[in-house]
């Protein structure tokens, strides 16, 4: 009979075992269950609820329970159905009626709302340094090649002409981002629920703050319905990766377009790339395109979460059960994608001549031709005409912008002067755009100093 079978006169059918278990899953928790046991009975031992000699028996036998599932040596059955269970019931196997003080004080309710926080604590930690990693990988990557040219994209279409460690910058930017809602995220779900009982708190002396403090909280719970019904913090956990996620997906995508040979601008390590199992001369950058892939489980996985808790009222519902896979799904998979992307861009090879070939079209240089009549006094709509106008005439006579003459420029853009001619260089593009968030060559060398620095304090 499950421990909670005292009203019962019949266990569970077979099928609605199967139904019930969480085991099979939440048996990860099974340290953090541990930990918020010892810190719960010692409380307990602490307001003389239970005998201290109970609590030191109790907290020396939760210690052993934690070796033998970490060995491998612990009998798992789905008929206890969750780690709590299976936690409580060895207690009991091994101390008798005083393992059963335990859960004094406590539902299943409130202390998997405190398993999952402290669960999701370490996880957050550990996805934030790796996001710095990765971070890190970019930006000793862009340090790598700092004066490489390549054409940027707006639409898909070669617009203006930045430097590929810019380009890279903006991803470190986006994965700070990242780190800062974790970091915002991680700060919310530090609260302690446990007390809260099933919904209602408990008759029992307890002293949540005692156990808090223990379990470096940073404070309890206001609010013992909210306590056990909230999954706020996985929602939000859940969307953060998500957009990790996409942050992810969109430097994939860039990635695979650089790789192909209609780019070539970069040729990732072979480790990183697999071949075909029919034409002999492919390297495809799998890498790449399964994390781009990955981002579909984290959006799929923070959709199910907000479905699953949209229609539930207060308190506690066993629906809530169906939590815990989209959870660890995702922190696995932003994990394993932490693990594999820094090796990755660490193993690019940058063909820079490529790029500098893509960026030497004179036509992404037409809006510095605009800008420097604006620095003449024309209002930036006439002027942006009047480079229109000429780029029309260069296509329909068959010229590149730097192979007209004055004359034929000034056909259209009459303020031109023999100056204008020398607006095509790539090189000198890049150079003037030197304004803080720019892409000119003192700036991205100023950022990737920043970066350098900032992130060597926090790795």
């Amino acid at each position: 009979m499950a421990l909670w079978g005292g009203r019962f006169s019949e266990d569970p059918q077979a099928d609605v075992a199967r139904l019930s278990e969480s085991i099979s899953y939440d048996k990860r928790l099974y340290l953090h269950d541990i930990m918020g046991s010892k810190a719960h009975v010692a409380m307990l031992a602490k307001q003389k609820i239970i005998p201290e000699a109970t609590a030191l028996a109790i907290r020396a036998e939760l210690d052993e329970i934690g070796k033998r599932i970490t060995a491998g040596n612990f009998k798992f059955d789905i008929a206890m159905e969750d780690i709590h269970m299976h936690i409580e019931s060895a207690l009991i196997a091994r101390l008798g009626p005083e393992g059963a003080r335990v859960h004094s004080a406590r539902s299943r309710n409130d202390q998997v709302a405190l398993d999952i926080r402290l669960y999701l604590r370490d996880a957050i930690d550990r996805i934030i340094h790796g996001i710095r990693l990765f971070q890190k990988a970019l930006v000793e990557r862009a340090a790598a090649d700092p004066r490489v040219i390549m054409p940027g994209f707006t639409h898909m279409q070669h617009a203006q002409v930045v430097l590929f460690a810019h380009h890279l910058l903006a991803y470190v930017e986006m994965l700070d981002r990242d780190a800062e809602r974790l970091t915002g995220c991680r700060k919310r779900l530090n609260v302690m629920p446990l007390g809260s009982g099933a919904l209602a708190g408990s008759t029992l002396p307890i002293d949540r703050q005692a156990v808090c403090d223990e379990l470096k909280f940073q404070r309890i719970t206001r609010n013992s319905m909210d306590a056990v019904a909230d999954r706020d913090f996985a929602m939000e956990l859940l969307s953060d990766l998500a957009i990790f996620g996409v942050h992810v997906s969109r430097l994939s995508e860039d990635i695979v377009l650089w790789s192909s040979q209609e780019f070539g601008f970069i040729e990732l390590g072979d480790a990183f790339c697999t071949g075909s199992s029919l034409m002999p001369q492919k390297k495809n950058p799998d890498v790449a395109e399964l994390s781009r892939g990955k981002c579909a489980r984290l959006c799929g996985d923070l959709t199910s979460l907000l479905v699953l808790c949209k229609g539930l009222p207060l308190t506690y519902n066993r629906d809530l059960q169906e939590d815990k896979e989209q959870i660890f799904d995702a922190v696995d998979t932003a994990e394993l994608i932490l693990k594999v992307y820094p090796a990755m861009i660490g193993s690019m090879a940058v063909r820079a001549d490529r790029m500098r070939e893509a960026a030497s079209d004179p036509a992404l240089m037409a809006t510095d031709v605009a800008e420097e009549l604006v620095k003449l006094g024309v209002p930036f709509r006439d002027a942006h005409h009047r480079v229109g106008a000429f780029v029309k005439y260069c296509r329909e006579h068959g010229k590149q912008l730097n192979e007209t003459t004055l004359e034929e420029m000034q056909i259209t853009i009459p303020e031109a002067t023999a100056a204008f001619l020398k607006l095509f260089s790539p090189e000198e593009s890049v150079a003037k755009r030197d304004i803080p968030g720019g892409t000119g060559y003192a700036q991205v060398a100023s950022e990737l100093a920043r970066w350098q620095e900032v992130l060597k304090a926090m790795i």
